[in-house]
């Protein structure tokens, strides 16, 4: 293993909070491998850039020497995680759940070292517990200390409902900290009082409470809410190479460097060494989302399909060419109905999240058809069969209407 202080420079890289960090001197200090525990509920059906953030860590504690802990929460993905939440999340089905597990089983090891980490499902032990043990969980916790929690606070002074199962979200999460016997755990910001929540219930069971690290949360390419499949702004990480780069290519030159800061390997130094040259003009932003991009893509792919995918988007955006490689959508559309931009959009390919963003966009003559500029929010596309569909300077679509 590394020294103590080369780990610690690794570990608190792009970390949000370490609690506490004295502990975790301590334990390393041990020469023991620690027991990292990151979890994710599948209640998606596919990993986004977001989840890799906490994800990237786990791999430099596995990189460490340290033992790994993927951790599906099958279970508590039944219920759902409040975190971050202004209203109750829907339910996810059984069928649902047990299918998108298989996805991550796959997908996580796009991160990880599949030779050297564990994969555990909640379900294992929580589907054990009984009626008392469940009572006895949430004995140890009162009302109070639950709605210090911001989220469940800021619903409970807005009126707005909290069911009882929700309390039972975290209970069940720092439960699993108990059974993995973990030294450490990961997760976002918004988990910051889940993992705390662990820390007292290893106490209680009399284990040494796992150090808490959480890391940032990344923004989605609205810039605005978190990385979300809920909210339409997300990147797959097993998306098409050449979506993943357009999108990528998407975002706002500012937003740029939190997803170099949280995604990128790149080291601290040459970073800001980027964010000077563009600082003083001696670089233009677009070149470094290049690069960017070409880091991404190759990491969920290969670098000869990330020079591709670059060489086809300069083909598109520099040089107004059309290439092979442009995603392909194919639309149902009523004999008689026809077929309005908006509804195109956003109903129907669900390239955009929300009728508000699709209105903007078409009165900034954002989007376009066959490279003219669309200006009435009721355009009628159903005049084409095929057509190419541009939606801001950098996602172009080849729709096809049957």
């Amino acid at each position: 293993m590394k020294k103590i202080t080369e780990q610690l420079k690794i570990i608190k890289k792009g970390t949000s909070e370490i609690i506490n960090q004295k502990d975790l001197e301590s334990r390393l200090k041990s020469s023991k491998k620690l027991i990292i525990k990151a979890g994710l509920d599948p209640t998606m059906p596919d990993m986004h850039l977001g989840h890799t953030v906490v994800l990237n860590k786990l791999r430099q504690f596995q990189d460490l020497g340290h033992e790994v802990v993927f951790l599906i929460g099958d279970y508590t993905a039944c219920i759902g995680d409040p975190s971050g939440r202004d209203v109750t999340r829907p339910s996810v089905d059984i069928k649902t759940i047990k299918k998108n597990t298989k996805i991550y089983k796959k997908e996580i090891f796009k991160i990880l070292n599949k030779d050297k980490t564990r994969v555990e499902l909640n379900s294992k032990w929580l589907n054990k517990l009984s009626a008392n043990d469940l009572i006895n969980l949430a004995s140890s916790q009162t009302v109070a200390r639950m709605l210090e929690r911001d989220d469940f606070e800021k619903r409970y002074k807005s009126n707005q409902p909290i069911s009882i199962h929700e309390f039972l979200y975290p209970l069940l999460q720092a439960y699993d900290s108990v059974e993995l016997k973990s030294d450490v755990e990961l997760g976002g910001t918004d988990q910051k009082f889940n993992l705390l929540l662990g820390r007292k219930l290893q106490e209680s069971n009399k284990q040494k409470p796992q150090i808490c690290i959480t890391m940032p949360i990344l923004e989605g390419l609205d810039g605005v809410r978190k990385m979300s499949k809920s909210y339409n702004n997300y990147i797959s990480i097993s998306e098409e190479p050449a979506d993943m780069f357009g999108k990528l290519m998407s975002i706002s030159d500012e937003l740029m460097w939190k997803y170099f800061d949280l995604l990128s390997f790149k080291s601290e130094t040459d970073i800001s060494k980027l964010k000077d040259l563009c600082a003083s003009d001696k670089l233009n932003p677009r070149d470094v989302k290049i690069d960017l991009s070409l880091e991404i893509v190759e990491r969920f792919h290969t670098k000869k399909i990330a020079i591709k995918c670059k060489e086809n988007f300069l083909k598109r955006f520099q040089k107004k060419e059309l290439t092979d490689d442009l995603k392909e959508i194919s639309v149902k559309v009523g004999k008689k109905s026809g077929l309005n931009i908006i509804s195109l959009l956003v109903d129907k390919s669900k390239i955009l999240s929300s009728t508000s963003e699709a209105r903007r966009l078409i009165n900034q003559n954002a989007i376009k058809i066959n490279q003219n500029p669309i200006s009435s929010l009721e355009y009628d596309c159903s005049n084409y069969k095929q057509f190419i569909l541009s939606v801001g300077k950098k996602r172009v679509f080849k729709i096809t209407l049957k």
